[in-house]
């Protein structure tokens, strides 16, 4: 990597919202980390924002109702078993695995997690009633996060 190289790639680095970068190619290697610059002058920096990378249009697909009563505190939950994103359909133009209302089966799968590129199918445990979805379709969870209200039967 030449010099030139190095200052366009710092020089991007700098523009980016990227706080850390390293690469090593042979025997070279660059490690860049930034902090954000705080000054307290400025109201927008005393609560920090995260940004939103834009989401797919998906046209002619199924809509997907959006949970309903999301976070209820007491009952019985399905809860995600792992990190990662969860899906309620198999595919983007498909019907959701469960909606609001529906009894399952024990093994039946109620959605999908997305970890590491790896779709894990995330099944019901016993069997039950759909009471509420507390996640939406292509939100980040983590281990233990509630995804569906049941009622068991």
């Amino acid at each position: 990597m030449n010099l030139v190289e190095i200052k366009k790639l710092i020089e991007i680095f700098n523009h980016s919202e990227i706080t850390r970068l390293s690469l090593k190619q042979n025997d070279f290697e660059l490690k860049l980390d930034k902090q954000p610059v705080f000054d307290p002058a400025i109201p927008s920096q005393i609560h920090p924002t995260t940004h939103t990378p834009p989401q797919p249009i998906i046209q002619n697909a199924p809509q997907i109702p959006t949970p309903s009563a999301p976070c209820s505190e007491s009952g019985d939950f399905i809860t995600s078993p792992m990190v990662g994103t969860f899906y309620r359909c198999p595919s983007p133009d498909s019907a959701p695995y469960v909606n609001v209302g529906d009894t399952i089966k024990k093994g039946q799968t109620i959605g999908i997690i997305e970890a590491m590129k790896i779709m894990n199918e995330i099944e019901a445990e016993y069997d039950c009633k759909i009471i509420s979805l507390e996640v939406n379709d292509a939100q980040p969870v983590e281990y233990g996060t509630k995804l569906i209200k049941v009622e068991k039967i």
